[in-house]
């Protein structure tokens, strides 16, 4: 019998670790794939506090694992299917090899991203066509790239990508940015990336890897191409709340999780974190909050019954 079953092993999940391992729980952790969540794809942290020297995604995650591992949680990697008697007293987390029993269940599963939809998207998937610039980008070194969206994220790939590539298009389908003012100005001012507003993608086009994306003006309806190697699809993210969902978790009308100012969800004992959750602000920083929020919320349904 758990205390405190963690799902997920992002920036959230390694937080609520570390505080439910200092408060004595007896805790697990159970990432499907390996730890560090979408902080992992970040070429560059320059916001984190007390990390002033720019860390990489990868590096900042391994510094958080390493701090859980020191408190000696549990990490296992299994993909977690299903949750039973979720409102109960003891819960059940049932993996494909295993069933554990808990009394508090943190739900800190993250976000995907998001596709657009268009042909030739799925099609070329891994042959030019990709949604991590750290993950993929030095494939089109040397080459011309396209990232697609207005977010930090995609300012964040844009600038990464420039570091390496021939040129950067960034292709945005407003004239409004929903990246920081601080990214924007960088982006402009580096003569390896060039800016296009009020342009979306409606196709992808390669024999067996991309070469060109036809392109739309959204405000005189005229089309174009691009030539490109690379494009980095950067327009948000969808919650990983399928385990939520299936034991009755209140989710808003986007999928994310509901909860209450302690990150309990609205089903008694089980707590949510991170990117999967309703939130203003989802930044590796917020993450670790809420991991930290979440952890002493479930410490003290343990010791108390209730929060």
């Amino acid at each position: 019998m758990y205390d405190i079953i963690i799902i997920g092993g992002g920036a959230a999940g390694m937080s609520a670790a570390i505080y439910a391992m200092r408060g004595g729980m007896k805790t697990l952790l159970l990432e499907k794939l390996s730890c560090g969540g979408q902080a992992a794809n970040t070429y560059e942290v320059d916001n984190y506090p007390g990390f002033y020297n720019n860390p990489s995604g990868p590096q900042l995650m391994d510094a958080f694992e390493k701090h859980a591992e020191k408190f000696g949680v549990e990490i296992r990697s299994e993909a977690v299917r299903e949750i039973i008697n979720a409102d109960g007293p003891v819960k059940t987390v049932k993996t494909r090899r295993n069933s554990y029993e808990t009394k508090t269940i943190i739900i800190a599963t993250g976000a995907n991203p998001k596709k657009l939809g268009v042909e030739g998207e799925t099609e070329l998937a891994g042959s030019g066509v990709s949604y991590c610039a750290t993950c993929d980008g030095a494939f089109f070194k040397g080459e011309d790239t396209v990232v697609i969206g207005g977010g930090n994220t995609a300012f964040e790939d844009a600038l990464y990508l420039a570091g390496f590539c021939e040129h950067v298009f960034i292709m945005n389908r407003s004239k409004r940015f929903r990246a920081s003012k601080t990214l924007v100005t960088k982006a402009k001012e580096n003569p390896k990336i060039t800016i296009y507003t009020d342009m979306i993608a409606e196709k992808f086009e390669g024999t067996q890897k991309l070469e060109r994306i036809i392109a739309k003006n959204t405000e005189t309806g005229e089309k174009g191409y691009i030539n490109a190697a690379g494009v980095i699809i950067a327009i948000g993210i969808t919650p990983d709340n399928m385990l939520a969902k299936a034991c009755g978790i209140e989710l808003c009308e986007r999928g994310f999780i509901k909860t209450d100012m302690y990150l309990e969800s609205s089903v008694n004992g089980i707590f949510a974190a991170g990117d999967c959750r309703v939130s203003p602000l989802r930044q590796i920083v917020t993450a670790a909050a809420d991991g930290a929020v979440a952890a002493t919320s479930a410490i003290n349904h343990v010791l108390k019954g209730s929060v």
